[in-house]
């Protein structure tokens, strides 16, 4: 990753920037040999039921995806599989039953002792042989990622069963799929069985909540740790995409508010503490920044009296006074649409230029807003019942036409930007994340080095200025 993200302290209403008016198109890049002499007591997790070993085949998958997550899995890296792939939503009663069966079986493999730690040490790859093996295999076997074994002996082999398990597993907690059990396999692998349990009771309660009132029937939900936005109508998932939400220190709050416009070619008002922390210091090191960006500064307002960089001096400015505006272009950090939402903490979704980071299964790199990977098939469906907008392709058409446009919604778009940890499918399958921001009151589950998340995870660019 070439372009730039700012790693500074602030607080998520940072990325706050009021949109004036829509103008000119924007593309700017921002800147995540041992035997098994009890080979019989593997088999009780077989006996709970739900649990067992899971299909790799779904054609019920392929049915219900739809074509924009076809779209992004076919331009994923390989070992890519993040977004949910059934049509049930987050919040729904399908879903609290699902947890609660999740939530019996549980409790039963934590009254039999749960499972034992398995020692740290090198990643083992496909292929590859070590005596954690049979420790690993009987770990699978407890969630039902694994199958059982009809032999008394195990081998020290990471065999084509025993990755496909360590895929699924893999799948069911977020973490990229490579089928190697690596620092952040073996991290998730050890957090315990009660601690699983408590962490699914945690967030049924949440998903209670947020249930309470009911839900819109038409309505879009991005749950952060997930790094995953679902549009649901009718009590029914439309539409899943990736998202990039805030880092540490610039947490994407939860929240319920309306999306009311749709905003193409947004000009970006920097917010002022952006400014104080990320870019004035840019700027005494990078004095040309503003002209290389597009970005201008203004007395005293957004909308006051344009102020030449030449008449600044960046080691006495009055960071209060002056403002700063980052014209539309292909610089521009919101990208082509941003939309616009009613919230107490000022954040937004928008478009964003660098889609590169979309292909990263830990996306904390924004400044507290949320960037949506096919942003331009969630804004049509937004608009889609907004007069003159009921037709496919309104929202490429605006976009080919190059010129600016602020679609005020009639019917505003409930929106919930939610803090899911811990969900279960109805296929059984149950599913944890990453306790991005450490909510879950549980230090094992909230490791702050991402790279436990993801090992194969490089570094965000340092510096620049992001919403």
């Amino acid at each position: 990753m070439h372009e730039e993200l700012s790693g500074r302290r602030a607080m998520s209403s940072l990325c706050a920037g009021i949109v004036a008016g829509a103008l000119t198109v924007a593309v700017w890049g921002l800147a995540v040999a041992s035997a098994n002499p009890a080979a019989a007591q593997t088999e009780w997790w077989e006996q709970i039921p739900g649990f067992g070993s899971p299909s790799y085949s779904s054609s019920k998958r392929r049915e219900r995806s739809s074509s924009t997550e076809r779209r992004a899995d076919a331009a994923a890296p390989e070992g890519f599989e993040d977004l949910r792939a059934n049509g049930t939503p987050w919040l729904s009663d399908v879903m609290l039953t699902s947890i609660d069966q999740a939530i019996e079986r549980y409790q039963r493999i934590a009254q039999r002792g749960g499972w034992r730690p398995i020692p740290a040490g090198r990643t083992i790859r496909p292929g590859d042989d070590d005596e954690r093996i049979p420790a690993i295999k009987q770990r699978l076997r407890a969630t039902g990622d694994l199958g059982s074994s009809d032999y008394y002996f195990e081998s020290l082999s990471l065999d084509d069963s025993v990755e496909r398990a360590v895929r699924n597993y893999q799948r069911r907690n977020g973490l990229r799929v490579t089928g190697r059990v690596d620092r952040g396999t073996l991290v998730a692998m050890n957090i315990s069985a009660a601690e699983r349990l408590e962490q699914l009771r945690l967030n049924r309660r949440r998903i209670v909540e947020l249930m309470s009132p009911r839900v819109e029937d038409r309505y879009v939900l991005v749950n952060v740790p997930a790094f995953e936005l679902e549009a649901v109508e009718h009590y029914e998932v439309k539409q899943r995409h990736r998202v990039i939400v805030g880092r540490e220190g610039r947490e994407t709050p939860e929240l319920k508010g309306q999306i009311k416009a749709l905003n193409f070619f947004p000009f970006w008002r920097v917010p002022t503490s952006v400014a104080t922390l990320d870019l004035i210091p840019r700027l005494l090191r990078e004095p040309e920044y503003l002209s290389q960006e597009g970005i201008r500064i203004y007395d005293g307002s957004y909308d006051g009296t344009e102020i030449p960089q030449s008449q600044i001096n960046w080691g006495a400015v009055d960071a209060t006074r002056i403002r700063f505006k980052q014209d539309p272009g292909d610089r521009n950090a919101l990208g082509l649409v941003r939309l616009d939402m009613s919230n107490e903490h000022g954040v937004y979704m928008h478009d964003t230029p660098m889609k590169n980071l979309f292909q990263q299964s830990a996306r904390a790199f924004s400044a507290g807003c949320v960037r949506v990977q096919g942003v331009f098939d969630l804004a049509e469906w937004i608009a889609h019942y907004e007069p003159g907008w009921d037709q496919p392709g309104q929202v490429r058409t605006v976009l080919d036409s190059g010129q600016p446009l602020d679609l005020q919604l009639t019917r505003p778009v409930p929106v919930i930007f939610a803090y899911i940890t811990a969900w279960a499918e109805p296929n059984g399958q149950v599913n944890f994340r990453h306790d991005l921001y450490n909510r879950d009151g549980s230090s094992a589950l909230a490791s702050r080095d991402m790279r436990e998340h993801d090992p194969d995870l490089p570094p965000p660019p340092a510096g620049g200025i992001t919403p």
